[in-house]
């Protein structure tokens, strides 16, 4: 079956971004995983908001995967053959019916939350930066649904960063 898999990175103090959603502290000076990440999946989901910032940031990453932008409004325009969804369960069903590579969760602290509620989430890969913002968006919303985790791996890089791996246990 394919998993569902949130490749995130936070601040130490558990920020995703900054207030106004700004992410500029962000490590760029070496590849931390990603690429290898990228080639593990086909397929990603992701909250309206997020797909708005990735449209600023020039040319559209993802044109080799498939992408869903969750969203209630049922009139969302998406470029880049990108598919707008409201309805997440039929569409996680949908796509784990699907032969195909893993899907990576990728938004906010609202579409974590929603989707560990569901239990729709099976791993979990944090690149924690060592950065205290001291305010700004929460990796977890509050109330989120407790949730336990089992650590698989950890690796630390000469920056600083130290990325985790969970799987969701249940």
């Amino acid at each position: 079956m394919r998993k569902i898999i949130l490749f995130i990175a936070s601040s130490l103090d558990g920020y995703i971004a900054r207030p106004q959603g700004e992410i500029d502290w962000l490590f760029t000076d070496q590849n931390y995983g990603y690429s290898d990440f990228l080639n593990s999946i086909d397929t990603i989901i992701m909250g309206r908001k997020t797909y708005e910032q990735v449209l600023t940031f020039g040319e559209y990453p993802y044109q080799e995967k498939k992408s869903y932008v969750l969203t209630k409004n049922i009139n969302f325009q998406t470029e880049h053959d990108v598919t707008p969804v409201a309805d997440v369960d039929n569409l996680v069903k949908e796509l784990r019916r699907l032969e195909g590579k893993n899907i990576w969760l990728v938004g906010g602290s609202l579409l974590i939350r929603n989707f560990l509620e569901k239990k729709l989430i099976n791993e979990l890969i944090l690149s924690v930066h060592p950065i205290v913002l001291g305010e700004g968006i929460p990796l977890f919303a509050t109330p989120t649904t407790a949730t336990n985790l089992q650590l698989t791996g950890c690796q630390t890089y000469s920056s600083g960063l130290v990325q985790l791996f969970y799987d969701v246990v249940g």
